[in-house]
């Protein structure tokens, strides 16, 4: 079994070691003369590119905070703050659904007292999810399943 986790270990290491040059080179773009564009690891020998700066989009787990002060929502035991173009909320929306989970939800952009709690909280994305005087930054069921069982 060591042996095995090793193996897989070089090989891991060595691929990436490979990989190293051509993520260095970066992504050039071009056009041929019909006006196409063509994005490649290396450049194209007849004709001039440039190289593309590629930024990373990653999504960040959900962050779970224990806040100092537990919330005053004495209508359901979680409540989320949310917007209506969120996909996150509406995973988080489901889920309560679907689990029969209580919940109460405010809309940060056209509901009072969400804008009001939201900016109490000195929230900056959505969903906020708060259960007791835990709360949750983005929506994942484990992430959930984690304050929630321990409330």
């Amino acid at each position: 079994m060591k042996s095995t986790i090793m193996r897989w270990l070089a090989a891991l290491a060595a691929s990436l070691i490979l990989a190293l040059p051509a993520a260095a080179a970066g992504i050039h773009k071009w056009h041929d003369k019909d006006g196409h564009t063509y994005f490649g690891d290396q450049p194209p020998t007849d004709t001039t590119s440039t190289v593309v700066k590629v930024k990373t989009n990653v999504y960040t787990s959900p962050s779970i905070e224990v806040l100092s002060k537990p919330p005053t929502h004495a209508e359901a035991q979680v409540v989320m703050y949310s917007a209506s173009w969120c996909g996150y909320c509406r995973k988080a929306r489901n889920y309560f659904n679907s689990h029969d989970v209580a919940f109460s939800e405010y809309d940060i952009e056209t509901s009072e007292k969400g804008q009001r709690d939201y900016q109490l909280l000195g929230a900056r994305g959505v969903p906020v999810i708060l259960v007791g005087n835990q709360r949750l930054n983005g929506f994942t069921p484990t992430a959930f399943e984690s304050i929630y069982k321990a409330h």
